[in-house]
């Protein structure tokens, strides 16, 4: 018999439906928190926002669809045990004159109360799930939606100029005089923000399932080892070419690519043309896309300044731990093993801390497969706040503390993201994370009483004269592993004053 779950953790469970011009979307969280995890996604296409412009109403099909699916939702959600329930709508039923009509009749028939956001409210909210992932990102984010296209510049961090734009796909398309017109148009619209000049040469940050689309495509094309959107970083020529490229393509080319959904061979052109052009006006210095938008923004702008202010790779990392992790001692691994890579490299300390967390993710896996998995887990895992070659780097040390060679036909891919200095801070940290594992055997009151130093050409690993017994040929084996690592000499010491 399956238990079920308790109503304690369901009641922390909410909800953020984003009614937009092209798409409805409902994600499910488990909870308020700086790193939420996504319990239930769904999408559906229903083209709100089609004909907008040339009717100034909701497509009645569309209407249909996302009524009849908001009604699923609700009915999804009261099975879920969902508290609390966010319902935004953007665009096209903030422009549409039968708007409020359409908001009435979700009240009705689902008991859902709308939201619909303004312009400057929805680039504000999508620059934040931008920050969510990616604190201190400088830069402009460009969320593009069915119906409209939002720019807000970020100072490291900090929201400065916002706008929100009708280069939505569903507005070109609506355009007279093929896609000359519309490129002409977007160029128009474009040139009118002057203030776009200003923030020439930072981060553009895309937002929005079109240019998701995108990455993938050039994902593809260069047979990237992650498919993995958020922080994947491309050079912004290369993808002006893919972006100049899709826009040139009819619906039946796009419809042979993997990479495009069938949903999107419509709208997809126009929005490429759109990124073209913000390309060749911010002349960015490089672009890194983001999965968070509008409705991770929402989240992170409901937490205390205390919570946003938590590291989010790290926050994401303690609560896998402590979902799949045994021992809870991570911080301790973390200061036990800081002694062997203090090298001032705040990027890799970061990282080294989230690999202790991370260190006993794959213990109830099969022996054989727990380096695999642990690799794998670190690839893939719904993390934050994290670059692809940091993942990488992850994935390299966890392999390694499971016993896992790096470079074999399963690692090789990803250490590709590496540079030789990276691959070797990372085979270093897995040892050093599976001699931890090895001696305490998970207790923390065990390796608090033991420390790990580098002494010029030696590593000498230090116990108390009452835990003498710790010692054994496969720790000093892989005490040994770990010292030619360092091109060292692996020693174990006991210090008879018992101050370890």
């Amino acid at each position: 018999m399956i238990m079920p779950l308790e109503r304690a953790r369901d009641a922390r469970r909410l909800a953020v439906i984003d009614v937009g011009s092209n798409s409805i979307r409902l994600v499910v969280f488990d909870e308020l928190g700086r790193a939420p995890l996504s319990v239930f996604n769904e999408r559906v296409m229903c083209g709100l926002g089609r004909e907008l412009a040339r009717t100034g109403r909701l497509h009645a099909g569309g209407v249909k669809l996302a009524l009849d699916n908001l009604a699923r939702f609700t009915r999804l959600l009261q099975g879920m045990h969902v508290d609390r329930v966010d319902v935004l709508a953007t665009a096209a039923v903030r422009e549409a004159e039968d708007g409020p009509s359409f908001v009435d009749q979700v009240k009705r028939r689902c008991n859902l109360d709308v939201t619909v956001i303004d312009g400057t409210e929805e680039a504000r909210l999508s620059a934040l799930g931008v920050l969510s992932g990616a604190p201190g990102a400088d830069g402009v984010v460009g969320d593009q939606g069915g119906g409209s296209l939002e720019l807000v510049g970020l100072d490291q961090g900090r929201l400065r100029d916002q706008v929100s734009l009708p280069l939505g796909p569903f507005r070109l398309m609506e355009i007279d005089g093929g896609r000359d017109a519309m490129r002409a148009h977007i160029a128009r619209t474009l040139d009118g923000q002057r203030w776009l000049q200003a923030w020439q040469g930072r981060t553009l940050f895309p937002v929005g399932g079109a240019w998701r689309t995108l990455a993938r495509i050039d994902m593809d094309n260069r047979g990237h080892p992650l498919h993995i959107i958020q922080n994947y970083t491309v050079r912004p020529d290369d993808l002006a070419n893919v972006a100049g490229l899709i826009a040139r393509q009819g619906k039946s080319s796009l419809a042979r690519m993997a990479a495009v959904s069938k949903r999107r061979t419509e709208t997809l052109p126009y929005a490429a043309m759109v990124l073209e052009a913000l390309i060749a006006r911010l002349q960015p210095r490089d672009v890194v896309f983001s999965a968070f938008g509008l409705r991770e923004g929402h989240l992170y702008d409901l937490l205390s300044e205390d919570d946003k202010a938590l590291d989010p790779l790290l926050a994401a990392c303690a609560d896998i731990a402590r979902r799949l992790g045994r021992f809870g001692h991570a911080e301790l691994i973390a200061a036990w093993t800081g002694p062997l890579f203090d090298e001032g490299d705040a990027r890799f300390d970061r990282l080294r801390t989230a690999a202790c967390l991370l260190s006993d993710i794959a213990w109830s896996e099969h022996p054989d497969y727990r380096a695999e998995h642990a690799r794998l887990k670190a690839l893939r895992l719904p993390i934050v706040g994290i670059d692809h070659p940091g993942r990488a780097l992850l994935a390299a040390a966890l392999a390694v503390r499971y016993g896992g060679a790096l470079g074999d036909s399963q690692t090789e891919p990803s250490l590709a993201l590496l540079d030789e200095t990276e691959r070797i801070r990372a085979h270093r940290l897995g040892l050093a994370l599976r001699l931890a594992h090895t001696l305490s055997g998970g207790a923390a009151e065990l390796l608090e009483r033991t420390a790990l130093v580098r002494d010029g050409a030696e590593l000498l690993l230090t116990l108390p004269p009452d835990e003498a017994a710790l010692s054994g040929h496969v720790v000093q084996r892989r005490l040994n592993a770990l010292a030619s690592a360092f091109g060292a000499v692996g020693r174990i010491t006991v210090d008879p004053r018992g101050l370890v």
